[in-house]
């Protein structure tokens, strides 16, 4: 009995000395040198690098103008993703205060609706393969129609308001 505890023992010295020999400089080297050098955050809010809009790209930088719709295209998709987010939020608010949704859930529906707005007014109208480029001059041409006209869905101006304006 004493014989195989003595050898129980010494592999367990040995298993222990080897495993010691490999794991104690890996252990140290990423406790002192890799975490204190090492941003931390959830992989789910890893901040990418913003790139250069489309108005900001040369006409002929090919380069630019497809980062601008990768960017594109991924801020379209944060933004659905808020929206779907929104929406399961009302959803689950109607759900829960069933028969009082109307006068509980009034607040998350505004914000809904309010989103949905945004949403539309950008992303809206572009089709399914729409670039920034479009949706650039889509801005461009509201800007234009908001000078002239007033915001979008407060009515026209006429001639006669714009005399009393200045």
């Amino acid at each position: 009995m004493g014989e195989e505890s003595g050898k129980e023992n010494a592999f367990v010295k040995t298993h222990n000395f080897i495993y010691n020999f490999f794991d104690k400089p890996v252990t140290w080297f990423h406790d002192v040198i890799v975490k204190p050098n090492q941003k931390s955050y959830p992989w789910y809010h890893q901040k990418f690098r913003r790139v250069p809009t489309i108005d900001q790209c040369y006409t002929d930088d090919v380069v630019c103008q497809f980062e601008a719709d990768q960017q594109f295209k991924r801020d379209k998709m944060v933004d659905s993703e808020i929206l779907n987010i929104l929406r399961q939020r009302f959803e689950d608010c109607v759900h829960y205060e069933a028969p009082d949704e109307k006068r509980k859930c009034v607040d998350i529906l505004e914000l809904y609706n309010q989103a949905s707005a945004d949403w539309f007014t950008k992303y809206g109208d572009l089709g399914v393969y729409g670039q920034s480029k479009a949706a650039y001059m889509k801005q461009k041409h509201r800007m234009i129609w908001e000078r002239r006209h007033g915001p979008v869905g407060s009515g026209m101006k006429t001639e006669d308001s714009e005399v009393l304006a200045h």
